[in-house]
């Protein structure tokens, strides 16, 4: 069976009349001159392939996932080894401009493979983030694909609406992993309302962030470029590294799904433990457009928790916020079906509670909460934290001996001598944790 292809730019046309001669690997059904047209042809389910000749610089991460989420496979022909790298860096397979018409008829035929997974199997870059590109994987052969990522851990923080505290949480455990020797990596990814930079005392106005999907999307984000864009932020244990969030809400159509993935591979690479402040939402946004196509508002949220090796659920320890919690683990279970959220009851008091709140608190889970137990209580301590707040510090640094800063530190770093100072950590933590 014939591949319809596409081509963009200023094809030789010995090269276009030589992929005709060959009678049978592929079929070139339309000649556009630029990528805008390109797109539009193939959304129309005109072709399976897409040679681009001319205008590859033009290429980026959004752009291949789109025409992927349409079933396009794209082969880029460039004499430019670096450009070339930049291509093979979000996903596109190439060849040399010279290259014979039997050698790319062969080249085309392995990237639709590749996309309709009828040959090697390839991973997928995106996820229910963007459930129309949901439909393949990475459109490249192995020769292609990108090095692997390194060995750093993704740790997302998540909280139902109604602050529950997930930010000054996320920035906590940042600072207690930068202390415990670890090189950490905060990422604002809340496409609502990022305050990372406020709660840390800094003057943002440059979106870390936002920035570094701009150079993923082109291709450009390595190692060095992400430590670039990334703030450095001293305290007196530590140094950790931040990518500040949006400094506007209308700003979210800059952190697109697949330049956020090609971020968080990056960032593998550059810090031991990488700490995400996600958003609450988790909307389905196909529910709130038509356009299976257009930009999701939740999808830096979904993809944050769809490649994060462990998720702390969030949730104010108070009669709304409670309910709220278990609402929201419900939509986690059904936005991200593989996520087992490690869930946390954040400003634990017995002014809002009763006596004995954390005992209340976890009978009351066990009898009418979800399956995912309790694994800690961080008390309610608003002078340590109101402190923190005051001076763009943590509390590691304002209130060292907190009891709120010592359950921070329990929960993600749970150095096995802490476990009998304090009792806010449950059994289920320390199980978790030691295995």
């Amino acid at each position: 069976m014939s591949i319809p292809v596409v081509t963009v730019g200023q094809t030789p046309e010995d090269l276009v009349g030589g992929l005709e001669r060959l009678h049978g690997p592929v079929t070139v059904v339309r000649r556009c001159s630029e990528l805008t047209e390109l797109l539009a042809a193939c959304q129309s389910g005109l072709a399976r392939a897409a040679v681009v000749a001319d205008g590859c610089e033009g290429l980026t991460a959004s752009l291949v996932d789109r025409l992927g989420a349409v079933g396009v496979a794209i082969v880029a022909l460039t004499d430019n080894p670096e450009e070339a790298a930049r291509l093979r860096g979000i996903g596109v397979a190439s060849a040399l401009s010279g290259v014979e018409s039997a050698a790319l008829a062969s080249r085309i035929a392995d990237a639709v493979s590749l996309l309709t997974g009828s040959g090697q199997e390839a991973a997928p870059r995106s996820g229910m983030a963007d459930p129309a590109a949901a439909l393949r994987p990475t459109p490249a052969s192995q020769a292609d694909v990108p090095p692997a990522a390194g060995a750093g851990k993704i740790i997302a923080v998540w909280g139902p609406s109604g602050s529950p505290g997930r930010t000054f949480v996320a920035a906590n455990m940042a600072g207690e992993l930068a202390a415990e020797g670890k090189s950490v990596l905060l990422i604002d990814a809340d496409s609502y309302g990022a305050s990372i930079a406020a709660v840390l005392g800094l003057l943002d106005e440059s979106a870390g962030l936002a920035q570094a999907c701009r150079l993923a999307d082109q291709g450009l984000l390595d190692t060095e470029a992400l430590l670039r864009v990334a703030t450095p932020v001293a305290t007196k244990l530590g140094t950790f590294r931040v990518l500040t969030g949006i400094t506007r809400a209308d700003r979210w159509t800059e952190l697109r799904p697949a330049a956020l993935s090609l971020v968080m591979e990056r960032a593998r690479d550059v810090a031991d433990v990488v700490v995400v402040d996600t958003g609450f939402c988790l909307e389905s946004d196909e529910e709130l457009s038509f356009d299976t196509m257009a930009p999701r508002r939740n999808a830096a949220t979904l993809r944050s928790l769809e490649v994060a090796d462990s998720v702390f659920a969030i949730g104010a320890a108070d009669p709304v916020g409670v309910p709220r919690l278990v609402r929201g683990l419900g939509d986690l279970q059904a936005a991200v079906p593989h996520v087992s959220p490690i869930v946390v009851m954040n400003k634990v008091r017995a002014t809002a509670v009763g006596r004995a709140p954390e005992r209340q608190l976890r009978d009351a889970w066990e009898r009418y909460g979800p399956e995912s137990s309790v694994t800690a209580f961080l008390p309610a301590d608003p002078v340590s934290a109101d402190a923190a707040l005051l001076g763009g510090s943590l509390l590691l640094e304002t209130s060292p001996e907190s009891k709120l800063r010592r359950a921070i530190a329990d929960l993600v770093c749970a150095p096995a001598q802490q476990f009998s100072k304090s009792s806010v950590f449950s059994s289920t933590a320390r199980r978790r944790l030691k295995g």
